[in-house]
């Protein structure tokens, strides 16, 4: 069939794939107990056959898939390299001199202050929410639990902290995919978010504070953080030279520091740490980088907390993000996802709306697919050419990705997030809900900057020429 052939694909059809994701991944997710992956490979199968209904060949559709990996290969990199970071790290003592020093700064005066803090502290040093919350969470919830604080507030700030911490560290999954589908920079995404996640903590911490001081004069059972500590300085030399690595990660923020180059640094950083403060050989140091630390102290929540990282724990999400990208390449190359864009377009007609759009859209798939890796990845596909029609910098719908899709994605019960921090913390995702502040507040912040222009930055000459390179 020749290219003069080809229809314009209409609204009905170019949701059809839509549809079926959806109904695919829950009945895959919810029934069945698989992954996405499987679903959203057979929802690339869909798309092609109604893409080849309107006239394209497979041949062009393949190249869209090809062509869209290529975009996302950037975040495939940095991704094995940050596993390999974070288990070069762990065996440095780097990550445990950080979560030595944290809980330590627990009093009964702040403890939700200090929970919120001491959550964002770990997160931002392992890039996982769910790791943060699964161990150190877990010693939090026992300690409320004994000062007589409700445990869905607890939980409330555990979230607020872990969410924090995944969403702003340069070693989350979601910190780099949502750059990748908008097309922005990784450390120019981090840095835009600090506009709407800074404000949305300090909110938080305030909130916090408030709260806490009903609690102010309850005693505290400081078992479990004793545990912890005397666990972790029994395996690791701890040591404020360890807080060097991630200091220097911050520095690269700060300055600009091509991705990719300045977290292979920070790899043989740790290595480097490793071998000057643990005696690790070069045995340990490549184990470490290819799969991952394995801790092995016999208290649950240090080797939870520490079994973790590696090159090989990277493969879950880059399989997700291929298949993300097949479905995607088919949909973009056929223009289905224009069709969509262009119709939400009608509606939503100005920045305001369009950020509203973005943040409902994210919502609604962190609802029905249940997934918050889908909610960045469909969301950046659908609205990427809206937002650049508008003139508006990519990482403005990085961030409003990341300020939707990875924040209301815990507050969910069905959601894959919702549902392990449900089974860990053992509070319903409803009950912690309302004391969820920063993954409340965060996507309001971002509508309130969409609709006023604050801080949605326009793309420059020189970064619409290097966009184009």
């Amino acid at each position: 069939m020749s290219l003069k052939e080809k229809r314009k694909i209409t609204i009905g059809p170019a949701l059809i794939p839509i549809l079926f994701l959806i109904a695919a991944l829950v009945s895959t997710l919810k029934f069945f107990g698989g992954d996405p992956h499987i679903p959203i490979l057979a929802s690339a199968g869909v798309a092609a056959i109604v893409a080849m209904v309107f006239g394209y060949t497979w041949k062009e559709l393949e190249s869209g898939v090809v062509e869209t990996i290529k975009m996302s290969m950037s975040a495939i990199l940095i991704l094995m390299i940050i596993g390999m970071i974070i288990g070069t790290w762990i065996l440095a003592g780097v990550v445990p001199t950080m979560i030595y020093y944290g809980l330590q700064i627990i009093s009964p005066g702040i403890f939700l202050v200090a929970t919120t803090l001491i959550c964002a502290v770990v997160s931002l040093a392992t890039g996982s929410s769910w790791t943060t919350a699964g161990t150190v969470g877990i010693a939090l919830i026992g300690i409320g639990q004994g000062l007589g604080i409700p445990l869905p507030i607890v939980a409330g700030a555990i979230i607020s902290g872990s969410y924090f911490g995944d969403k702003m560290s340069p070693l989350s999954d979601t910190t780099n995919l949502a750059p990748s589908m908008a097309g922005a920079d990784l450390f120019d995404h981090i840095r835009h978010m600090i506009f709407t996640t800074g404000p949305s903590l300090i909110i938080s911490l305030i909130l916090y504070g408030i709260i806490g001081i009903k609690y102010a004069g309850n005693a505290m059972d400081m078992g479990s953080i004793n545990t912890i500590l005397e666990g972790l300085s029994s395996q690791f030399a701890i040591s404020p030279l360890l807080l060097i690595p991630p200091i220097l990660v911050i520095v690269i923020v700060v300055l600009k520091v091509p991705a990719i180059p300045g977290l292979i640094g920070g790899t043989i950083l740790g290595g480097l740490f490793a071998f000057i403060f643990q005696g690790s050989g070069m045995t340990d140091i490549i184990g470490a980088a290819h799969y991952g630390f394995s801790s092995e102290t016999g208290v649950d929540a240090i080797d939870g907390l520490l079994s973790r990282g590696g090159l090989d724990s990277m493969m879950w999400t880059v399989s997700l993000i291929l298949c993300a990208m097949a479905f995607g390449g088919i949909m973009e190359k056929s223009g289905m996802l224009q069709t969509i864009a262009e119709y939400i377009l009608k509606l939503a007609n100005s920045t305001g709306s369009i950020v509203l759009s973005t943040v409902l859209t994210a919502i609604a798939i962190n609802l029905v697919a249940g997934d918050q890796y889908l909610s960045i990845v469909i969301p950046g596909r659908m609205y990427k050419d809206i937002y650049d029609k508008r003139g508006l910098h990519p990482k403005n719908l990085s961030r409003v990705l990341e300020d939707s899709g990875t924040l209301t994605s815990p507050l969910v019960p069905w959601n894959t997030c919702g549902s392990f921090m449900w089974n860990t913390l053992g509070v319903h995702p409803f009950a912690y809900l309302p004391y969820a502040f920063l993954n409340l507040i965060n996507p309001l912040i971002s509508i309130f900057y969409g609709y006023t222009g604050i801080t949605m930055e326009k793309v420059k000459d020189e970064d619409s020429s290097e966009q184009t390179a």
